[in-house]
C-alpha cells in the first residue's frame, strides 16, 4: 500500500553509494528527502540527479538530508553519476540507494508485494517495469510523512517547488499558520481555523486581514516587514 502523509517512514536497511545505512539512524533529527527513480541512465531522471546536486547547499541551509534511490546496483549508480556530471555539471553530492531485490520500493508501495525481478540477470526490470517508482517523500525528523508527491515518467520533477514545501513545512510546523496557494517563504500567512479569535489575538496581537471570517491573513511569523 502507498505510504500517506502522517505514517511513520518505514525504516530499513541499504547499501549506498556512501556505504551501509539504517536508515532511521541515518537520518537522525534532521528533515529527510527521499526521491526515486526508475532505473539508472534513464534520460529525465539523469537532468534531476544533477538538478539535486546543484541545489543541495539550499537543502543542507535548512537542516535537510537527501537521498535516493533506484532499483539498481551501487556499480551502475556510480557509472551513472558519471554521466550526470557531464550531462548537468553538478555531481551527486548525496547518497543514492541500491534497491536490487525491491525491497525499499514495495516497503514505500511504490512497487506491488509481487513485483519481481532486479535491475540485471535473467529477469531484468525496465525503466516501465519500475515507473511508478517516481515519488518524493517529505519526512520529519519524528520520521512521520509529511508530503508524498508522485509524478510520471515523462515530466521531470520541480526542485524549487520541493524547497518551497520544505519552507512551508519547517514554518508551520513550529507556528499555528497555514500556507495559502503560491506562497512562498516572506509572504503573508493564514491562522488556523483551529484558533478562535480569542486565542488567535494572543498570538497575533497586531491583528490580521480577513476577507472572509474564516480567511486571516498574518505576516509571516518571524519576519519583519516593513
Amino acid at each position: 500500500m502507498p505510504k500517506s502523509i502522517g505514517e511513520v517512514a518505514p525504516d530499513f536497511s541499504a547499501e549506498t553509494t556512501e556505504g551501509p545505512i539504517r536508515f532511521h539512524d541515518w537520518v537522525g533529527d534532521n528533515w529527510c528527502i527521499l526521491f526515486s527513480h526508475p532505473k539508472d541512465f534513464t534520460p529525465v531522471c539523469t537532468t534531476e540527479l544533477g538538478t539535486m546536486a546543484h541545489l543541495m547547499p539550499e537543502f543542507e541551509r535548512r537542516g535537510v538530508k537527501v537521498i535516493g534511490i533506484s532499483a539498481d546496483s551501487i556499480d551502475r549508480h556510480r557509472a551513472w553519476s558519471e554521466d550526470i556530471t557531464e550531462v548537468t555539471g553538478h555531481a551527486p553530492n548525496y547518497p543514492l540507494i541500491a534497491d536490487t531485490d525491491l525491497t525499499v520500493s514495495k516497503l514505500y508501495g511504490m512497487l506491488p508485494e509481487d513485483a519481481k525481478g532486479s535491475a540485471g540477470g535473467t529477469a531484468f526490470r525496465t525503466a516501465a517495469d519500475n515507473q511508478t517508482v517516481r515519488s518524493v517523500f517529505v519526512i520529519a525528523p519524528d520520521k512521520t510523512i509529511k508530503t508524498t508527491i508522485a509524478y510520471p515518467m515523462s515530466t521531470g520533477r520541480n526542485f524549487d517547488e520541493i524547497l518551497r514545501v520544505v519552507d512551508s513545512l519547517q514554518m508551520t510546523a513550529n507556528h499555528k499558520v497555514a500556507t495559502p496557494a503560491n506562497w512562498h517563504s516572506g509572504d503573508d500567512v493564514i491562522v488556523l481555523p483551529s484558533l478562535d479569535d480569542d486565542a488567535a489575538k494572543t498570538l497575533f496581537p497586531d491583528g490580521w486581514r480577513a476577507p472572509k471570517p474564516y480567511i486571516r491573513y498574518v505576516p509571516q511569523p518571524g519576519v519583519n516587514k516593513i
